[in-house]
């Protein structure tokens, strides 16, 4: 679906569907004069008595087929006091799914209705936006066409009064547009088949779009990282046919080269089956997704270059596929990372801390980062603790922690802070390495943020998200159908935005 905006006044507004999202109770005709003007049938409309303006109710309206707005769609919001942009979100995405079941090919939203809600005029027009893309996607790529479909609205259409659109509300959709498509781009990477995404071929796809948007990219295959000394990123990687991958990219505006660069770091475990330590086989197809931490990366990467922020950010992408076959490495083993310290493999379906300790030991090797965020579908542990809706957030650094818990909050992507306890740390000593690279069961969220902050240099600032739990649907969401959520796409995107 694609975004138009319209001016010139409500008597010029032309569409198949007007969307009106009201609060409770409001009379829906004296909601805006901009609506009693596009459609003045509504003062009499029967169905508009009915309609109390409930959070997320919807209600359909036809005036004459020949008016320009022909039909309005009651959008409800809920009581006033308690409306946000999160309540926006949910409503608009309902309601354009509504549309297109009905086969409403263009679609109408008077920005005069969400100029009147409490939560900020332009912040409105952006969650307005980002919703009604959104509620849109479906992974559709490897099914025939199916003729009985129903078929997306072709626009939606942003509609003001004046005689222009104001710079700061265009600006604002533009970046509700962008911020979907880089939750849809990293929906669809985690929801591509494991056989269609080898480590390799998620490294060509991001140097395709590297290239595509004026990204600098760096690939370095298996002779890279054997000189890079990165032994823990190829043991996991060491029981797969298609060989591991540490994708580097940086977005570097004109102005900003020598800047410290954020940077983030993303799991990339194209198919993660546990390797020697096989997991069980149900729901093992998910494990696809194990790769969504690099899926976002990537995708914020590629918004940021659209969007031309004035900030640099590099992103790391350590890529390999966790398999079982007679060189996989076994519970025991002792690889050197490529910080040389020696880490001991207890549980070979623990490898995403593996590739995510070489890549934050390579990140501290390349740059001085302004900060580093690394995001991984890490621990069973952790969807246990805070289940499907919450992330993990562990961080040493107050500042950070905030500045990424308000980046979660503007798209609502939420995240619990938890302990990097220092005690646990003697859990994680070996009798044969350095380090082992797990403790007990107990505390095992913990365990691994722990691991990785072994290979973070003292005075770095660094956070680490825990995203397993929340990187999968099992049924339809709100901004969504079953499958990959692309969760944190968009935090990392609001925190670069912002600055940390």
């Amino acid at each position: 679906m694609e975004l138009r905006f319209q001016c010139l006044g409500p008597e010029h507004w032309k569409a198949d569907i007007l969307l009106a999202p009201v609060c409770r109770d409001e009379v829906l005709h004296e909601a805006s004069p901009a609506l009693d003007k596009a459609a003045p049938w509504l003062a009499i409309a029967p169905a508009a008595r009915d309609f109390h303006g409930k959070t997320s109710e919807l209600a359909l309206m036809h005036g004459h087929p020949q008016q320009n707005i022909p039909r309005v769609l009651a959008v409800g919001l809920g009581r006033r006091e308690d409306m946000t942009p999160a309540v926006l979100r949910e409503a608009l995405a309902g309601a354009v799914r509504f549309c297109r079941d009905h086969g409403y090919a263009s679609l109408l939203l008077p920005e005069a209705l969400l100029a009147r809600l409490p939560g900020g005029r332009e912040r409105l027009v952006e969650e307005a936006a980002y919703a009604a893309l959104l509620a849109l996607y479906d992974f559709r790529d490897l099914k025939k066409e199916d003729p009985e479909a129903p078929v997306d609205p072709q626009w939606l259409t942003l509609a003001f009064e004046g005689e222009y659109v104001p710079d700061a509300a265009h600006a604002a959709a533009r970046r509700g547009e962008r911020a979907a498509q880089a939750v849809m781009l990293a929906r669809d990477l985690a929801n591509t088949p494991p056989n269609m995404l080898a480590p390799q071929d998620l490294a060509e796809r991001a140097s395709r779009i590297a290239h595509q948007q004026g990204l600098r990219c760096t690939v370095l295959d298996e002779e890279a990282l054997r000189a890079e000394e990165m032994g823990a990123l190829l043991a996991v990687g060491r029981g797969s046919a298609r060989p591991p991958r540490l994708v580097v990219l940086e977005y570097a505006p004109e102005g900003h080269e020598q800047d410290k660069p954020l940077v983030l770091v993303g799991k990339g475990i194209t198919f993660d089956t546990g390797g020697i330590c096989l997991k069980p086989g149900a729901k093992m197809h998910t494990m696809k997704c194990d790769m969504t931490g690099a899926a976002t990366v990537l995708a914020v990467l590629t918004a940021l270059a659209e969007e031309d922020v004035p900030r640099r950010v590099v992103g790391l992408l350590a890529c390999a596929e966790n398999m079982p076959d007679g060189g996989a490495c076994r519970p025991g083993d002792v690889v050197r990372a490529a910080s040389g310290d020696t880490v001991e493999i207890q549980n070979t379906d623990a490898e995403g801390r593996l590739v995510l300790c070489d890549a934050l030991s390579y990140a501290q090797k390349m740059w001085t980062p302004a900060a580093v965020v690394d995001i991984a579908t890490l621990t069973g542990a952790c969807a246990v603790a805070l289940g499907t809706e919450v992330a993990g957030l562990f961080s040493d650094d107050d500042a950070l922690v905030e500045r990424i818990l308000a980046a979660g909050q503007v798209g609502g992507e939420h995240f619990w802070r938890l302990p990097l306890w220092k005690g646990y740390e003697k859990n994680l000593k070996s009798q044969v390495a350095d380090i082992c690279h797990m403790g007990p069961r107990e505390g095992g969220a913990i365990h691994a943020a722990l691991f990785l902050k072994h290979f973070v240099s003292d005075g770095v600032r660094w956070a680490h998200l825990d995203i397993a739990g929340v990187d999968w649907a099992d049924s339809v969401q709100p901004l969504g159908v079953c499958g990959a959520t692309g969760f944190g796409a968009r935090t990392l995107l609001e925190l670069a935005r912002g600055g940390v």
